[in-house]
């Protein structure tokens, strides 16, 4: 039987999930195009979900390569020559492990990559297998990198764009041989890279990646397709529920974040058994508010860590201020990077309505214990100067 699940991508064969057919056609379409594009959103936004779904659908057309660079450690970014050995040895993993399709002839040039002494490799070793296998391959070659992010703030991930971004031109320009797409997924905006580089950095900068083409499809889930997920439910479990009524209630909690739209259920399924109506669902919000868990764990310390965006959410919160969106501004931007705040027709607002609740609550916690601690030492200040001055009394008489 299927699970709600709120870890790890959804799998339709074992998870309940919402139907994402038409997503994977409009991603589908910008591969056809030959598109290099980043997939950045929030964490839990259902982008490894996305990109299982998508390295399934393209297979009968594409050898696809998707790698993760969770698998890779700060280490193997200390030198181009490092990152080299270790994505080579990576790709092999890939093909002996997961089965991914890397031709015989290719394999054994990344071999020789891992084997070599390491000052003798050069990034442009990785480069020119790709081209080899792209131009002697029966299918265009598709390279999903996930979770890009881990290797955002360094400058030998730069030089790997740009080894791309180089390969792209000269597809365009001279007809070469490289990969159909390219297609990175993270939270980060990879063309926002230069804000992740230290100062005496940032003159190296120089857009590795501005060949990218706009991602604009929307990844939330609409109350459409959550109803289709309660439906296959409701199915195998026979509750009564009114499947329209119950989704368009967790929409409005969540406004389709995938991960609060699973927990949701979850909770519901797990915890609130029979509970399968808008009092179920609130019920629902309630407990996942009052807990841990890793959205928001991750979140809550994006805000704790970053002042200026702390400060942009109290101020739309607690002190109910209309703030004009603007792309350019640099807290506005993080919190619409992490999820936090949505351009509402040219305004910021805060992107659902649990987040509002969770962010609500945070802030008044905190101005709580701020007051509390000026009153306490407002009082310890007070006993001390009432002892000192006793003290001079008693020394006067």
């Amino acid at each position: 039987m299927k699970v709600f699940t709120t870890t790890g991508a959804c799998i339709p064969e074992n998870n309940y999930m919402v139907d994402i057919t038409e997503r994977l056609k409009k991603i589908r379409k910008m591969v056809d195009a030959g598109d290099y594009f980043t997939i950045n959103r929030a964490r839990q936004y259902g982008k490894t979900t996305t990109l299982t779904a998508l390295k399934k659908d393209l297979k009968d057309k594409y050898d696809v390569l998707s790698l993760d660079f969770q698998d890779l450690d700060e280490d193997d970014f200390s030198s181009g020559r490092v990152f080299t050995q270790a994505l080579a040895q990576m790709l092999i993993d890939e093909c002996e492990l997961n089965d991914a399709e890397i031709p015989e002839p290719y394999l054994e040039m990344l071999r020789e990559i891992t084997q070599n002494d390491t000052e003798k490799v050069r990034m442009a070793d990785i480069f020119r297998v790709f081209r080899r296998w792209c131009k002697e391959s029966d299918k265009p070659v598709v390279l999903i990198i996930d979770e890009v992010d881990s290797a955002a703030n360094n400058q030998v991930f730069l030089d790997f764009l740009a080894q791309l971004r180089s390969g792209y031109i000269a597809r365009v320009s001279k007809g070469a041989d490289t990969f159909q797409s390219v297609i990175l997924a993270g939270v980060t905006d990879v063309k926002n890279l230069k804000r992740k580089l230290r100062p005496e950095d940032v003159h190296k900068f120089n857009s590795p990646w501005n060949i990218a083409a706009n991602f604009n499809i929307d990844m939330s889930l609409s109350a459409d397709g959550i109803t289709g997920m309660l439906d296959e439910y409701e199915k195998d479990y026979h509750t009564g529920m009114d499947t329209r009524r119950i989704a368009e209630e967790i929409f409005d909690y969540t406004s389709g974040y995938p991960y609060l739209v699973s927990c949701i259920c979850q909770t519901i399924d797990e915890r609130l058994t029979d509970s399968w109506n808008t009092f179920g669902v609130s019920e629902a919000v309630k407990i996942i508010l009052k807990e841990s868990n890793m959205l928001f764990d991750s979140l809550m310390g994006k805000v704790s860590d970053n002042e200026p965006l702390s400060d942009l959410l109290e101020r739309i919160l607690l002190g109910g201020e209309q703030i004009i969106y603007n792309q350019y501004n640099i807290p506005s931007m993080d919190g619409e990077m992490y999820g936090f705040l949505k351009n509402n027709d040219g305004v910021l607002a805060i992107s659902n309505r649990m987040f509002e609740m969770l962010l609500y609550n945070y802030f008044l916690s905190r101005n709580e214990l701020k007051e509390s601690s000026v009153s306490r030492s407002g009082f310890f200040r007070k006993r001390k100067h009432h002892r000192k001055r006793k003290a001079e009394y008693g020394k006067a008489s």
